[in-house]
């Protein structure tokens, strides 16, 4: 009963931390007033005694490597033009005899509307242009057949599905020839997720909203300070609890999105001396220099009495045998 109790007064941070939930729901309520009248304020709700907060998390790029996005959006089933019956449009006219057939006659209703076509701009001609359309389209190729009947032919809910997945990377849409692109570093997306996803949750979805091709292990998120300070989410943390933990304000800690490989752990005591200059930096190499130097001399000059105690020692008890 008392374990029972003790897990309802708090919230899981990763399997082996936890916080108390008045004071996560003290620092929700700052982040929310410092996001007040925006849509990054969280909500929260409690289900079954499990406290769960929702709502947008920003993650930044900071990739070194390019990465590929899935082609599968643009792999739709397309039916070209045909003679047969299609919705909303008049069947299509008999195709002409060619003129290696040896039998063409003068059958002017048959052959008319192309001439007027070519000749004449009366209010007739959008008609006529419509009823030639497959006609004319036939001449093309496949592809230009696909970029002018697509939009039509898409069904609604077809349409919404492709509007659903068809997020953008900082305005970059899929593309045959940029489908391999790195995004601007520093860059912010964001992904409504709540406080029961983990790490590799979390790099899921947002892989998925983007149709990036590269599986979720290959990526982590990393939280940077505005001191240079780098901390790597571990896989069974939560990171929306962490961007609570870290405050509103991502000028001080942000959330970046990094290759497993390539991102690099930077502790405080390194942190905090990576915005100093060159000649400042080496200055201080210079003194830690000086300083082990000194320990040296100290060191050896310790050890070298204690030798020569022991060594009259030795020779004390030599000469009493």
């Amino acid at each position: 009963m008392k374990e029972d109790c003790l897990l309802s007064s708090h919230v899981p941070i990763s399997d082996s931390k936890s916080i108390q939930k008045s004071e996560l729901l003290g620092l929700l309520k700052t982040y929310n007033c410092y996001h007040e009248g925006k849509s990054f304020q969280l909500r929260h709700r409690e289900e079954e005694g499990t406290l769960i907060i929702e709502g947008l998390l920003n993650i930044a790029w900071g990739l070194r490597r390019p990465i590929r996005l899935q082609m599968q959006d643009d792999r739709e089933q397309v039916h070209l033009p045909s003679t047969s019956w299609m919705p909303g449009r008049p069947n299509c006219p008999p195709k002409e005899p060619s003129p290696q057939d040896g039998n063409i006659t003068a059958q002017g209703p048959s052959t008319q509307p192309v001439h007027k076509a070519e000749s004449s701009t009366d209010s007739s001609g959008p008609l006529e242009e419509a009823e030639e359309a497959p006609q004319l389209m036939r001449t093309k190729s496949d592809a230009s057949c696909i970029s002018q009947r697509r939009p039509k032919c898409r069904a609604p809910g077809e349409a919404q599905r492709i509007r659903r997945h068809r997020f953008s990377i900082n305005g970059h849409f899929y593309n045959h020839k940029t489908s391999v692109f790195t995004p601007a570093y520093g860059s912010v997306t964001n992904v409504r997720v709540n406080s029961t996803m983990t790490t590799l949750q979390v790099l899921t979805l947002l892989l998925n909203k983007f149709r990036v091709e590269d599986g979720p292990s290959e990526f982590a998120l990393y939280i940077v300070h505005e001191s240079g300070e780098r901390t790597k989410l571990k896989d069974c943390e939560y990171p929306l609890i962490s961007r609570i933990l870290h405050g509103p304000c991502e000028k001080i800690a942000r959330m970046f999105l990094m290759e497993a490989d390539l991102g690099v752990e930077v502790p405080h005591d390194v942190a905090q001396y990576i915005k100093f200059e060159m000649p400042v930096l080496d200055s201080f190499v210079e003194k830690l220099k000086e300083e082990e130097e000194r320990e040296i001399i100290k060191l050896t000059m310790k050890f070298q009495a204690l030798r020569l105690t022991m060594l009259q020692r030795l020779e004390q008890l030599v000469e009493a045998k």
